[in-house]
């Protein structure tokens, strides 16, 4: 049976793709929804398909970000779980032929933009004692023959960045998660592989991303999380081991 939910959750990136997605599934929950992106039709769209709140915010700008929540905890009340979402592919030139502010401008995207909206709610979390943060990883960060330089470092970056923040917030109550959604086929993606690439099913993330904002597996916080090859369930049962192991962690063990 499906986690029912409640609380208030953002999702930034929520205008398309896999964080509208995990906008749907977490409204249909019985969370209360804020979509963000830099997209004014396709945040207002999703948020009148789910009831939710759409906020217009670009995650790489400060001032966006500390906007982005307040606007959203004015409408809806504290944040009970953020799903930073929100990231671009960046430039599929060779990196000595690639625009470097493009190149860059991948990581103020990917990596400065959930730096700046964990930031922005963490605050408030501990304040309450209370949160949970999702954040879109990639398995780009670490699997071989990946070709964009721009993007597979900032991926690195994010899960690393997820790791280290569970272990900060730990003692306060906070759980992290890193996630990869998998290769799911979205304007982003559709255009970089084949059509008989191995997709992922597009309704993995939103469903691993429920249970994680239910609590069950706040155990396992700051774990990697494969939204298809890892079965949450199971991990949840093994949480024990996988803590004793130092299991799900992306990295070289001593």
């Amino acid at each position: 049976m499906a986690d029912s939910l409640s609380g208030v959750a953002l999702v930034t990136g929520g205008g398309r793709g896999i964080g509208a997605g995990i906008a749907r599934e977490l409204a249909a929950a019985g969370m209360q929804v804020a979509v963000s992106a830099r997209t004014k039709e396709q945040v207002e769209e999703v948020a009148r398909e789910i009831g939710g709140l759409a906020v217009v915010a670009d995650v790489s700008s400060p001032g966006d970000a500390e906007a982005m929540v307040a606007e959203v905890e004015r409408a809806l009340g504290p944040i009970d779980l953020l799903v930073a979402n929100a990231g671009i592919s960046g430039p599929r030139a060779r990196t000595w032929e690639a625009d470097p502010v493009e190149w860059w401008h991948t990581h103020e995207v990917n990596v400065l933009g959930v730096f700046l909206s964990c930031r922005a709610v963490i605050p408030g979390m501990i304040e309450r004692g209370r949160g949970r943060i999702v954040i879109t990883a990639s398995g780009a960060a670490y699997l071989p023959g990946t070709r964009s330089t721009a993007y597979s470092s900032s991926k690195a970056a994010v899960n690393r960045f997820g790791e280290t923040l569970a272990v900060e917030l730990e003692p306060e109550g906070i759980a992290v998660f890193p996630i990869s959604p998998g290769l799911v086929k979205t304007e982003m993606t559709g255009a970089a592989f084949p059509d008989d690439a191995p997709w992922t099913p597009p309704e993995l993330a939103p469903r691993l991303v429920r249970v994680l904002a239910s609590g069950r597996a706040d155990s396992l916080s700051g774990r990697y999380i494969h939204a298809e090859h890892d079965d949450i369930e199971d991990l949840i049962r093994r949480a024990d081991e996988i803590v004793e192991n130092d299991l799900n962690a992306i990295r070289l063990q001593r």
